[in-house]
């Protein structure tokens, strides 16, 4: 993440509209998340593009949250028979390994939505990569499960300040938006960054801010410091 000399991040900006080869790198782990039906677990495929960002690192694209269910009717049981060309054998539908996923090809049609001002890349189509010259992993992307042990760094030894505030930031629910409801540490990356340069500005300059506002103004500027830390993590990876 590039910064200025007042210490405000670069605008976010999702990945472009795009055709073309793409590579799994991550399955993210598991996390509570809110929806219409209650408390539920999901998870998230990210993906490497052969398209590059201005320091030279592959564009990441992120899936929609799956539930962990290979149901015939489950979004993620449809999801992978796109991406497969075919539906799961019955061998892979008694078990099932995500980490398979990790370093599969593909070929992906990425899309753009537009909500509340801020333009969002959805994975429109998904399908198996039958050219013969798959695109492969730059081994500049830390999965997520690795990067366990520098969040310690930021998380507080207790759950709560004296205010009654959360002091993990991860816990701090967003209350704006489309993911109202939504623990701020549920979001993928490319959320987080959006309310960092679209609204974070805004609560910055209320005159009178409402509680729930103070706190997620506090959330965001730690989860910034954790996004910090985090690209220089992968700076210092040899590539």
């Amino acid at each position: 993440m590039k910064l200025s000399a007042t210490g405000s991040t670069t605008p976010f900006e999702a990945h472009p509209e795009y055709d073309g080869q793409a590579v799994c790198v991550d399955v993210t782990p598991p996390k509570k998340t809110q929806s219409t039906y209650g408390e539920k677990e999901t998870f998230r495929i990210v993906y490497e593009t052969r398209e590059l960002r201005q320091d030279g690192k592959p564009y990441l694209l992120f899936s929609r949250g799956f539930t962990p269910s290979l149901h015939e009717k489950a979004a993620l049981r449809a999801f992978l028979k796109q991406w497969f060309g075919r539906d799961l054998t019955t061998a892979e539908q008694a078990e099932f390994d995500t980490e398979s996923l990790v370093g599969r090809p593909a070929r992906v049609s990425v899309v753009h939505s537009e909500y509340n001002g801020t333009t969002y890349a959805n994975i429109g189509l998904i399908r198996a990569d039958k050219s013969g010259e798959p695109l492969k992993a730059s081994g500049k992307y830390t999965r997520q499960k690795d990067r366990q042990n520098n969040d310690e760094k930021f998380r507080p030894a207790s759950n709560s300040n004296e205010s009654g505030t959360p002091s993990d930031w991860r816990r701090v629910k967003v209350h704006i938006g489309r993911h109202t409801g939504i623990d701020l540490g549920e979001l993928d990356r490319d959320s987080v960054e959006a309310l960092l340069t679209k609204w974070l500005p805004v609560a910055l300059e209320m005159a009178k801010p409402l509680k729930a506002d103070r706190e997620l103004i506090a959330a965001l500027q730690q989860a910034k410091l954790a996004l910090i830390a985090e690209d220089d993590e992968d700076d210092n990876i040899p590539y």
